[in-house]
This record gives C-alpha cells, sequence and structure tokens, in this order.
C-alpha cells in the first residue's frame, strides 16, 4: 500500500521489552506520534526509517521494506534527529550536503549542484564551505533537513524537531515544515505542534494506547500526563 504500513512490530534490548505489537496503517500526510519520555517513539522512529531492525513485524513504507532494501529506502524516507549533532558526520556544509545523494548513487558533480541548489532554495549558498562547528543547533537542524531534502524522499520523520530551539527559530522551522509537499511523520511529546495533523498515535510504555483524529486523541493523552502527576 501507499503510505506507512506497520504490521506487529516489537522491539526489545537485552530482555528488555522497548515495543510491543505496534501496528497501524495510514496514507496520510501529516501523522504525529504522541507520548512523554520512554514511551519508545524514538526507537519506533529509528525502526521506520530502517536504521534498526525490529525482532518481529514488518515497517514497509509505500511497499518498501525500509531495513531490507536500504537503497530504495534512501529515496524514500529521511529523519531529522532530535539532536544534530548525532546526525551530522562531516565538518563542512556541502560534504555533509552531498553524503546522502552519493549514497544514493548519483556522482559527485551531479550531488554537488543538488546541494547548491537546496542551499540556494533557502538561502544558504554562502553556507557551501562553511565549518559544521560555526553554526548554531538551529542552523544545524536547518542544515540536517536541508540535506534529507536534497535526497526528495517520500516520507520525513521528525524526531523532537523544535527541541532545544529558541521561540525564534521553532516559528522559522515551523513555516519550513509546514510548507514542504512530503509526508510529515512527527514524534514529540509535545501537543502544540500537531493540532493540525491529519492523524495522532498516542504511544505508552511501548504499545499503542489509541489511534485517530488529534482533536480527540490529544485531550485524552493530556487528561493522562496531568493525572499522572498527580499520582
Amino acid at each position: 500500500m501507499n503510505g506507512i504500513s506497520i504490521t506487529d512490530v516489537s522491539y526489545q534490548i537485552n530482555d528488555t521489552a522497548i515495543l510491543s505489537a505496534v501496528s497501524f496503517q495510514s496514507d496520510a500526510k501529516r501523522i504525529a506520534i504522541l507520548g512523554r519520555n520512554g514511551s519508545g517513539k524514538s526507537t519506533l522512529s529509528r525502526l521506520i526509517c530502517g536504521l534498526d531492525r525490529p525482532n518481529q513485524g514488518e515497517i514497509r513504507i509505500n511497499d518498501i521494506d525500509v531495513y531490507a532494501d536500504r537503497r530504495a529506502a534512501l529515496n524514500t524516507v529521511g529523519m531529522i534527529f532530535q539532536n544534530p549533532d548525532h546526525q551530522i558526520i562531516f565538518p563542512t556544509v556541502i560534504e555533509e550536503m552531498i553524503f546522502g545523494l552519493t549514497q544514493m548513487g548519483v556522482d559527485k558533480p551531479a550531488a554537488d549542484q543538488r546541494a547548491m541548489s537546496y542551499l540556494a532554495k533557502f538561502g544558504k549558498s554562502d553556507w557551501r564551505d562553511r565549518a559544521i562547528s560555526t553554526l548554531s543547533q538551529g542552523q544545524k537542524k536547518l542544515l540536517c533537513l536541508m540535506a534529507i531534502l536534497a535526497m526528495e524522499p517520500k516520507v520525513i520523520i521528525l524526531d523532537e524537531p523544535l527541541a532545544a530551539l529558541d521561540i525564534p527559530t521553532q516559528r522559522q522551522l515551523t513555516t519550513i515544515l509546514q510548507s514542504l509537499p512530503q509526508t510529515l511523520l512527527y514524534i514529540t511529546h509535545d501537543t502544540a505542534p500537531i493540532q493540525n495533523y491529519d492523524l495522532a498515535i498516542w504511544l505508552e510504555q511501548g504499545q499503542v494506547v489509541e489511534t485517530g483524529s488529534p482533536y480527540t486523541v490529544v485531550p485524552r493523552f493530556i487528561d493522562e500526563m496531568n493525572r499522572i502527576e498527580v499520582l
């Protein structure tokens, strides 16, 4: 099927279950996975991106097994990590921009040209040879986003994309994300950015609690979080 299909996915580390029989299918353009810290959200995002393999179950995006077919997965799904320092591996902007493209089989001159077109699109052509160590956290997140967009994936996973950013940078990044044509899978504990999403999936202790419109799922999630705080 087109879209995201997750069937009975379980994942454990040693004898500790992180995810248990997680399932959902959707072709919605804006999907949120909502849960408090430690609920398994980030682990699920890595599985959906194909970075890790589930112990049980199957994950397909547009009918592609993202773990088994890594080449196809590269231009099917991309991921923005919560901490860009865990994602960036090269010292300069242009090296970081072209790495994913060359992994897809794009030759270096073509990769360079495509990377520069995306830098220009965001008004950052002057970043080409800039040392990444000179970028702020917000600028690093923008770099990660531009590098992923240059690969032209169908789905982009966003793991707490606004974390540790100041308010002006949050607003700028939110505006960019809202304009993207790709399917977005937004991983978050914060309900504010997902109010207008098509689908919300509430994850708790590695299991799906509820799936539905944010208008119904979010209030129940907030009520439960308030109840836990009172306890």
